[in-house]
């Protein structure tokens, strides 16, 4: 009985370590994976105001945001790639507002011109 415990036990904490492995790290704190591009401007507990400011060539390394607004004070070209790989490329006009689900991905900067913009998340009711 006690070998068989032994035996369910080992073969769990295996089977754990193997999931850990093999399953994508959790997308992080655009301000902590970004911090040269991308600078919290003001924050409560109902939103996070961010500047962004990419210059040619810098990327975003994979993050996540929640439902958030984006005001782009200059347009450009990002190109933007999701956690299983696919990619596609924005082209944000200067003045133009989009709205975004909860989203993770990566975003480079493509283009010959800085990207800059506002981005405004929001924060879940607190109930």
């Amino acid at each position: 009985m006690k070998l068989s415990r032994a035996l369910i036990a080992a073969s769990l904490l295996v089977a754990s370590a193997v999931y850990a492995a093999t399953r994508p790290a959790p997308a992080q704190d655009v301000t902590k994976v970004a911090g040269d591009s991308h600078h919290v401007l003001f924050e409560n507990d109902r939103v996070r105001v961010i500047s962004v400011d990419m210059k040619p060539g810098q990327v975003a390394p994979m993050h996540s945001h929640p439902d958030s607004v984006a005001y782009f004070l200059q347009g450009g070209t990002i190109k933007v790639t999701t956690p299983d790989g696919k990619s596609f490329n924005r082209e944000p006009k200067t003045g133009s507002v989009s709205w975004s689900d909860p989203v993770t991905h990566q975003a480079e900067n493509i283009g010959s011109t800085e990207v800059k913009e506002l981005q405004i998340e929001l924060k879940p009711a607190a109930h």
